[in-house]
């Protein structure tokens, strides 16, 4: 078994005795030691799990537990494909569309809402049948990328320009919009280069949203009853250059229930655990991939934390020394848990 550190120092064995990972840096030029890593790493605090290995050859992405099925749903986003892994079975179920894929949401009526490059629909898993809503961003050469709904059911996603390589975008052509329950789309925010992350607090009094490129998680006042957002400000700012290798890009996030949101921070192998009000950072969580993408609570007890990553853009020797990116992970032992997510209300 091979021991990593999520938050304080923890050492390996089995292969790796008695080396150290006092950074998430540290650990990952450990894989050159190793090149057939075990699937489960653990800390006397939390352990990580792989359980799904290399499941995603672009963009892992989009997690969502499903609590009807005891099932996570993920995208993998170049590929177009939407993936369900059952916690039940083990199995990985997926299937592939025609172009980019990112968001899967279960609709509350059956089936799931799903994004085709820019185009919001409606997916039938057992039949396959992919049923178009609604198109946004005409005229700008952008897709969709994240979405979730709040605890109405209605639907927020956002847009991005099309990536030129790993989070290099023509900036600020991105929106924000919302799909309300009477299948009709709302625009919010324009000026976006990367949306990504959403989370909302316990008394949906205020949302956050994260835009990855200005490095910036925004929070708004929130009116959970007609969908507005006002007031937007910034409640976390993960700064200049000078902090790039210890916290990379914002990309999407989850909320516990004491309203503290955890960040996947792409480009160095880390969630981390913030204090929305004040900035703080509480926890965090190394992972055995640097591109790390999204998360999201679940699980019986929705007290376990899946991360997504991504393989898009890396060398070959990247994927040597990182062999475990493109793989989802499971998060057990952290002593927090999250709330269900919802799904989407609306009639299609």
């Amino acid at each position: 078994m091979l021991f990593i550190r999520c938050l304080r120092l923890c050492k390996a064995t089995n292969g790796l005795k008695n080396v150290n990972f006092r950074k998430t840096s540290d650990f990952l030029q450990s894989f050159n030691l190793a090149k057939n890593l075990p699937r489960l790493f653990s800390t006397s605090s939390c352990n990580i799990e792989t359980i799904v290995e290399r499941s995603c050859e672009s963009i892992g992405e989009g997690p969502h537990w499903d609590e009807r099925t005891q099932s996570l749903l993920y995208v993998d986003i170049h590929d177009g494909v939407v993936h369900r892994w059952s916690s039940l079975t083990g199995q990985n179920e997926s299937h592939r569309f025609s172009a980019f894929c990112s968001l899967i949401i279960p609709c509350e009526s059956g089936g799931y809402i799903v994004s085709n490059k820019k185009t919001i629909c409606h997916f039938d898993w057992d039949s396959k049948r992919l049923t178009a809503i609604d198109k946004v961003d005409d005229t700008k050469a952008t897709r969709i990328n994240d979405g979730k709904c709040d605890a109405s059911g209605r639907l927020w996603f956002g847009t991005m320009g099309l990536e030129k390589s790993p989070a290099v975008v023509r900036e600020n052509q991105g929106s924000l919009y919302s799909l309300e329950r009477d299948g009709s789309v709302k625009l919010h925010k324009e000026g976006v280069s990367i949306s990504n992350g959403l989370a909302w607090t316990a008394d949906n009094k205020t949302m956050y949203y994260i835009d990855s490129i200005p490095r910036k998680v925004y929070a708004f006042d929130f009116d959970l009853n007609n969908g507005s957002i006002s007031n937007e400000r910034v409640a976390i700012n993960f700064g200049g250059e000078d902090t790039m290798t210890k916290l990379g890009y914002p990309d999407g996030m989850a909320i516990d229930t004491d309203d503290n949101i955890w960040i996947a921070c792409y480009s160095v192998g880390r969630v981390v655990k913030f204090n929305p009000k004040t900035g703080e950072e509480l926890d965090s969580v190394s992972v055995p991939a640097l591109r790390t993408t999204s998360c999201c609570f679940g699980g019986k007890y929705f007290d376990e934390l899946f991360i997504t990553c991504s393989r898009y853009g890396l060398t070959e020797n990247e994927k040597k020394e990182t062999p475990l990116a493109g793989s989802i992970f499971r998060v057990k032992g952290l002593g927090v848990k999250g709330t269900p997510a919802p799904v989407y209300k609306g009639s299609i």
